[in-house]
């Protein structure tokens, strides 16, 4: 059980607090409700960009890390499809310095062509590193837009293509900053050895006289429902063969997704798991097997991907996981399969409540959802799925016209 506080400045930012008094330490973690979802289609990668200019320097404090290195801070952030989250942890004397930080650069980031020049740079070297010239890196950036035709999830967070970053200028950056980094848009969590009063007190001083901004409604565009299958076949200098099978699949708040996140657990995770035990130990097809959901806010994408052995072919392999998940739609999941996968899923919720900074990034999240409450009914929720559920969410999810499969082959 998470307990926390909040209250609701006026200008309309958000403030969780969770007293943790057996700690030296504070955590101050900032949610912006802005993600790569939210970008333009012919300007993507703008909220990734973002997440690194947020750290060239704000009106007030040219050099974001050095006041908070003087304290013995750290901070980080990092940016999904759906969200872009910053964080700080430090001593709790020092908690002060990290609202003055954080509100500074909400308040004005320091625009400068400069600032944006590096980090479009920096943008720029990491989709080549890690998207272009590594291994089966390219794969989010073939998979999704051959699974999303509609949505924005068709792109990945790096972007669409490299060409957009280069191309980023100045006064669309200062709009996406406008559009999405105001106090409507952001929900902060302060969790650690502070009392809530102290909290309210900073949060006041600092992000109180930041103007409210214009509140963002979002309206995306919703992916229609897919008739056939999907298919298609690529080749780079890779190791080995790889494939992979995306199916649509229920959106985080929507029903049928703790089921889903369970049969992920039930397909692949650990030694006894379904696909290593029968595919990689029995039949020997696979060096390696997962299966995967996105944990998306809008309908999702559940993903079965594996590296064949060298001497096996992409059909063989396919028809093995078919006919896995096509047990999952036939027969009922024993009772002490289905009880040791939700046992697993409670202990690692009980074990992300041991950390201070896990805690303020849940308490977040859910309160984005509509109530940071929802975090402590979490458990609950995945043990109130049973085998006939399961069976159900399988035989609607797991069809060929739901599928889409990226078969990536090894040059010779």
């Amino acid at each position: 059980m998470v307990k926390f506080n909040r209250f609701t400045l006026d200008n309309g930012l958000r403030v969780l607090v969770h007293e943790d008094h057996t700690t030296p330490m504070a955590v101050l973690n900032i949610l912006y409700d802005v993600g790569a979802r939210d970008e333009d289609p012919d300007k993507t990668g703008f909220a990734h960009l973002f997440e690194h200019l947020m750290f060239g320097g704000s009106v007030n404090i040219p050099q974001y890390d050095e006041p908070l290195q003087r304290v013995g801070g750290e901070n980080n952030a990092f940016t999904s499809n759906d969200i872009t989250n910053y964080y700080i942890t430090l001593p709790a004397a020092n908690i002060e310095t990290a609202f003055w930080l954080e509100s500074d650069r909400m308040l004005s980031l320091a625009f400068s062509e400069k600032s944006l020049e590096v980090q479009r740079n920096v943008v720029i070297e990491e989709f080549k590193q890690r998207y272009l010239n590594q291994p089966y890196g390219d794969v989010w950036l073939k998979l999704r837009p051959l699974v999303y035709h509609r949505h924005p999830y068709r792109w990945a967070t790096i972007g669409k293509e490299i060409k957009h970053i280069e191309d980023a200028q100045m006064a669309d950056v200062k709009a996406f900053f406008k559009k999405h980094y105001n106090p409507q848009n952001a929900i902060v969590v302060i969790g650690g050895n502070i009392s809530t009063g102290r909290a309210k007190e900073l949060a006041e001083k600092w992000f109180g006289p930041i103007p409210a901004g214009e509140k963002y409604l979002r309206d995306l565009p919703k992916e229609p429902v897919q008739l056939e299958a999907r298919r298609e076949t690529v080749s780079g200098k890779v190791p080995l063969n790889d494939l992979y099978i995306a199916f649509h699949m229920p959106g985080r708040l929507d029903e049928g997704y703790y089921e889903l996140d369970l049969i992920s657990d039930i397909l692949s995770r650990g030694n006894s798991s379904r696909l290593h035990r029968t595919l990689v130990k029995d039949k020997q097809l696979f060096s390696e097997i997962h299966a995967y959901n996105m944990g998306s806010f809008d309908a999702g994408m559940f993903v079965v991907e594996g590296k064949p052995l060298e001497n096996i072919s992409i059909e063989t392999a396919e028809a093995a996981i078919w006919e896995e998940l096509e047990k999952l739609k036939a027969e009922l999941v024993p009772d002490d399969e289905l009880t040791k996968v939700k046992n697993k899923t409670e202990s690692t919720m009980v074990f992300s409540e041991m950390s201070l900074l896990d805690k303020a990034m849940n308490l977040a999240q859910f309160e984005l959802f509509g109530d940071a409450d929802m975090l402590n009914n979490e458990t609950e929720k995945y043990n109130n799925v049973n085998a006939a559920n399961i069976q159900t969410e399988a035989k609607k999810v797991f069809r060929k016209e739901n599928s889409s499969t990226l078969v990536y082959l090894a040059e010779k």
